[in-house]
């Protein structure tokens, strides 16, 4: 299966593309698509819908896997990551491609086994379990292939309960 992993934000969107067969990982792409901050944010979010658009038409993923939004403080700065993250959401949606959302949380523990570790560990591991040669950068787009290997393994996990279910019957 293929899954594109995403980081939203409206300055940098994080994404990672991977192929996940049988337990083993293969990297297709990742990068991040970047706006200037000095450009109006209607026209940043365009930059964002386009972008991504020409992404996923481009290497067809069969699920789309983003982080859920989470914010303590500035609500100015949660709603501009909001409405980037709903772009990114309606171009998944008109290709009909599936979205699974994921806490930090969860990605944390799918991917170190420890759902409080640092950034630096799931980077870490991240990067070993993919086996990239180094931390991709910026850090979005580590997270965005973190994302990406957590639903590869959330996916995985579910795909075996339904399987017992079918074999309980």
């Amino acid at each position: 299966m293929r899954i594109i992993g995403i980081d939203p934000g409206y300055a940098i969107v994080g994404f990672g593309i991977i192929e996940y067969n049988k337990a083993s990982f293969s990297t297709i792409r990742y990068g991040a698509i970047t706006t200037p901050a000095d450009m109006d944010f209607n026209s940043r979010l365009k930059v964002i819908y386009d972008d991504l658009c020409s992404v996923l038409d481009s290497f067809k993923p069969d699920f789309l896997a983003i982080e859920k939004l989470y914010f303590t403080s500035n609500q100015k700065t949660a709603i501009a990551v909001a409405e980037a993250r709903g772009v990114t959401l309606l171009a998944a949606r008109q290709r009909d491609i599936p979205i699974y959302e994921y806490t930090p949380l969860q990605v944390k523990q799918s991917v170190t086994g420890y759902g409080k570790a640092i950034k630096k560990q799931v980077q870490e591991m991240t990067k070993r379990i993919l086996n990239l040669p180094e931390i991709p950068k910026p850090d979005d787009t580590a997270d965005a292939l973190a994302i990406a290997v957590c639903h590869a393994h959330s996916y995985n996990s579910r795909l075996s309960d339904i399987m017992d279910l079918q074999i309980e019957k």
